[in-house]
């Protein structure tokens, strides 16, 4: 396989770019974006009709395909072809394994946790259908045992196999078999040249959409909960208006960092939200109830574990229920949406490492950094709510987006909590950034044909596109409509990502293992 690409411009306004990919995905990002502003009420009925209709009748294939996902993931990990190096054999990493995981963290998870992490926790404590299967009183102990293994389950293996696989499978087409980093390249062992007509460029439009409304599905999370924290520090009002211009003030700031690159903006700012976090931590950790954390995480995995194959292929047999369509149906779309994003930007720094590195490595890492984030956010929440009494349930009821902060407040530590809630706001807006920009870049090089540094006038572009993007969902109907845009992009992509695995698995057949090549590890600092 050479990279036989087709041409692109040299010079004018499409230098560096197709022109034909360029043309209709702006098209289609315009067209949106006007219908969405021009008939508000006609799109929120579409988007809700869509999300209804998926929900109903097309569940069991988002959870059948998160499943198979997985299985060819850890397939993968201990066949033979897990010791293959996704470049030359004897090639290294270009980043550290605290960078390398920084970024993929940062990139993957955005402002998801610190949305997710207490509000849905305190969400599942009072009730849920696997708390109702095992007789469990809401508001106890028990539920509150059950809610942290649901929440973990929804972040853990499951959605990270999607984000690692698709970045597994891209990095080895890239640099094991000289094809350009795009989706299309994947396919390479079914289609042979013609990923470089009009076949490819139907298959990488496919990825921009899935990537646009995956990536404005969390941009769109992260200013509803942003407003919260400058309410609790300012008093900011909350409103769709204010929503809206906390996403075109940070949308700059996240194109800025998209057009100062991947090793400066975007490197910098990952590593700036893991330290970050680990200060919100230790707070939480010291200030709240430090024991009860510690006991109920090692509780909190063997329970996760113990139940990770029948809560995979659990489907809700109450038809009237919409609690697998809220919860785990849109985590499962939201995962898929974000997996041409995140898996090229998974693919983008992990050249030098093995596919088992990166699959295991990051699966692995990745997810016990989520059960960490949870637990700690989580639990204190819990504890605080079932012998603190602080009704954070009611909170998080009447303003997910404001649960965070009345998390903090409750701690009762006077000296610290204005710093804290400047602190998780500040995050908000790091993670923010750090989603965007990743997002505007995979855009670009997906546009580019494959160049890891493409025009700086599109990412400019993309950056404002996915900006407005999630400031039309906010404006077209708030959550529902963002959750609707994350569950309907993921279908046509899940479609794509099956096919992916099959071409993965035709492509390693064709390889010769050999032993890998040793590196030290200082050479990878």
């Amino acid at each position: 396989m050479q990279n036989a690409q087709t041409s692109v411009p040299r010079s004018g306004v499409f230098a560096g770019v197709n022109k034909t990919m360029a043309i209709a995905s702006v098209t289609m990002v315009l067209a949106f974006v006007l219908f969405t502003v021009l008939q508000p009420n006609l799109a929120n009925t579409i988007y809700t009709g869509v999300k209804q209709y998926i929900e109903t009748e097309l569940g069991w294939y988002y959870i059948l395909t998160i499943n198979v996902v997985l299985f060819v993931a850890f397939a993968i990990i201990f066949s033979p072809y897990g010791k293959l190096r996704l470049g030359r054999d004897d090639e290294r990493p270009e980043f550290s394994n605290f960078t390398w995981f920084a970024m993929l963290f940062s990139a993957a998870v955005g402002t998801g946790l610190l949305f997710w992490s207490i509000a849905e926790p305190l969400n599942h404590l009072q009730g849920n259908p696997f708390s109702e299967t095992k007789g469990d009183i809401p508001n106890t102990l028990d539920a509150a045992q059950t809610a942290l293994r649901i929440t973990i389950f929804h972040w853990g293996f499951h959605g990270w196999a999607v984000y690692i696989l698709v970045g597994t499978i891209l990095a080895y087409f890239a640099y094991r078999r000289g094809l350009p980093m795009t989706i299309r390249s994947a396919f390479y062992p079914l289609l042979g040249e013609r990923i470089y007509g009009p076949i490819g460029h139907a298959i990488d439009l496919l990825a921009i959409f899935a990537t646009l409304f995956g990536t404005a599905t969390t941009l769109g999370l992260g200013v509803s909960q942003m407003n919260a924290g400058l309410n609790s520090l300012f008093g900011m009002e909350i409103s769709s208006t204010n929503q809206v211009i906390l996403v075109l003030v940070v949308t700059v700031a996240a194109t800025v960092s998209a057009v100062s690159g991947l090793k400066k903006g975007i490197r910098l700012l990952s590593e700036w939200n893991i330290h970050l976090s680990m200060i919100l931590f230790a707070f939480f950790v010291l200030a709240g109830p430090t024991v009860f954390l510690l006991t109920i995480f090692t509780t909190s995995v063997g329970d996760y574990l113990g139940n990770l194959l029948p809560m995979g292929f659990w489907t809700n047999p109450d038809p009237e229920s919409q609690w697998q369509g809220w919860w785990t149906l849109f985590y499962w779309g939201w995962w898929l949406s974000w997996g041409p994003y995140v898996g090229m930007f998974v693919a983008r720094i992990s050249r030098g490492r093995t596919i088992r590195e990166v699959l295991f490595g990051g699966m692995l890492a990745a997810t016990l950094g989520a059960m960490v984030w949870i637990v700690i956010f989580g639990g204190t929440a819990l504890h605080l709510q079932l012998f603190g009494g602080v009704d954070l349930a009611t909170v998080a009821n009447d303003n997910i987006t404001k649960v965070l902060f009345q998390t903090i407040e409750a701690l009762n530590v006077p000296w610290a909590t204005s710093f804290m809630l400047g602190m998780a706001t500040l995050m908000i807006v790091t993670w923010f950034v750090t989603s965007a920009d990743s997002g505007t870049l995979v855009i670009c090089t997906i546009l580019s044909q494959g160049n890891p540094n493409p025009p700086q006038l599109y990412r400019v572009v993309w950056g404002l596109g996915l900006g407005a993007t999630s400031a039309v969902l906010l404006l077209a109907g708030g959550l529902q409509a963002l959750q609707t845009a994350a569950i309907a992009a993921a279908l046509p992509f899940s479609v794509a990502l099956l096919v992916m695995c099959y071409c993965m698995f035709k492509a390693l057949a064709s390889e010769q293992v050999a032993e890998p090549v040793a590196i030290k590890q200082s050479e990878m600092t």
